[in-house]
């Protein structure tokens, strides 16, 4: 998460003085730096500016995407404790989507434009560091929270179903936004480009924290609840459908976990310089851009795919396919049936067969 600021502000440092680098290789900047290879310059050039044409067509993808999602399900379908995050998920990632397109137009003009300092530079970056920031420290804090919600959903149904506070999925988001935009001021503004070059106590402390909390806290959080939830999905799987809320949280953190987590460890080779030259950091930038926008992009698209899952007629809308993402109210009612049977039958699998028949049954009444 920090990588993105600090590397956004070695791309400015750097790149607002390629004239200079380019034409007086001997200049005191370069000799201090070694960065640029005058034979490559053009190259690099052209290849940044292509990543980053790659990552603002993903992010208007992935726009369009979340934009659809947060009208459905804000709209048009009945929330529920769990769209409650889905709802703000989206905010956050079409924040983050809309932040990204906006710093890679800044950066292409950076590159390529005939006037990469315009008025208002600094202050206007700075907006775009924290909202990004902010956006996608929120997104975490988010998954995070409904992935640990339907955890417990899944180890303790009667005790989530009956004592579960009917507020509390506003409430979490309400706080999840204030850390986000706390932790994304403090990062921005107590660690400015300055501090973050010198390595200063509060910097270090800053990046220390910013670190510790994707790291040692979201992701083992992440990681248990998925494991939960595929415990319970091969659990249940012999007699029904595991619910799709499950396979949608498992498929996002998935995907948040291989694109985005691998580069929150840049930040630790970047602020202790242990990157060897600019064409690494620039390339690592790019990459993590693409990564975050991929995955914020990918997410609405998982809920139309699972929504439709198990279909078998042909003519699917948007609004029935996150209708059935996100009906979890019957399939947490059969959770509590299940764990209910399991306690009061000591042949816990043929009750869940004969459970399971009489429900086809039912249906085929029906």
């Amino acid at each position: 998460m920090a990588h993105g600021r600090c590397i956004r502000r070695y791309f400015k440092r750097l790149l607002l003085k390629k004239k200079m680098v380019f034409n007086d290789t001997n200049t005191t900047y370069f000799n201090e730096t070694n960065y640029f290879d005058e034979h490559h310059v053009p190259d690099i050039v052209i290849h940044y500016t292509i990543a980053a044409a790659v990552a603002m067509g993903i992010c208007l993808f992935g726009i369009v995407g979340n934009i659809i999602v947060f009208w459905y399900l804000f709209f048009r379908i009945q929330r529920n404790k769990y769209t409650v995050y889905i709802v703000n998920l989206a905010v956050a990632d079409l924040l983050l989507l809309t932040f990204s397109a906006v710093l890679m137009m800044v950066n292409i003009n950076t590159l390529v434009g005939s006037t990469p300092e315009f008025e208002g530079t600094v202050g206007f970056l700075t907006f775009l560091e924290i909202m990004y920031d902010l956006s996608q420290y929120s997104g975490m804090y988010f998954l995070t929270a409904i992935s640990m919600e339907r955890c417990m959903s899944v180890l303790f149904p009667l005790w989530y179903h009956n004592h579960r506070p009917k507020k509390l999925s506003t409430i979490m988001c309400i706080c999840l936004w204030i850390l986000g935009c706390t932790e994304s001021l403090i990062e921005n503004l107590i660690c400015p480009s300055e501090d973050f070059r010198n390595q200063t106590q509060a910097c270090t402390g800053v990046e220390i924290m910013t670190f510790a909390l994707s790291i040692f806290i979201c992701l083992p959080l992440m990681i248990l609840s998925s494991v939960t939830l595929l415990i319970a999905i091969k659990r249940t799987f012999r007699n029904r459908y595991p619910p799709r809320l499950y396979i949608i949280i498992i498929a996002a953190i998935f995907i948040f976990i291989l694109s985005v987590i691998p580069f929150n460890f840049l930040w630790f080779l970047m602020y202790f310089r242990r990157l060897p030259s600019i064409q690494d950091t620039l390339s690592l930038y790019f990459a993590s851009i693409i990564s975050v926008a991929l995955s914020s992009t990918a997410n609405p698209y998982i809920y139309f795919i699972v929504g439709r899952l198990w279909k078998q007629k042909s003519n699917h809308s948007i609004h029935d396919a996150l209708h059935r993402a996100f009906k979890a109210e019957e399939d947490e009612k059969e959770d509590i049936k299940i764990s209910e049977e399991e306690k009061t039958s000591p042949n816990s699998g043929e009750t869940n067969s004969t459970s399971c028949n009489s429900d086809q049954t039912h249906d085929n009444n029906t």
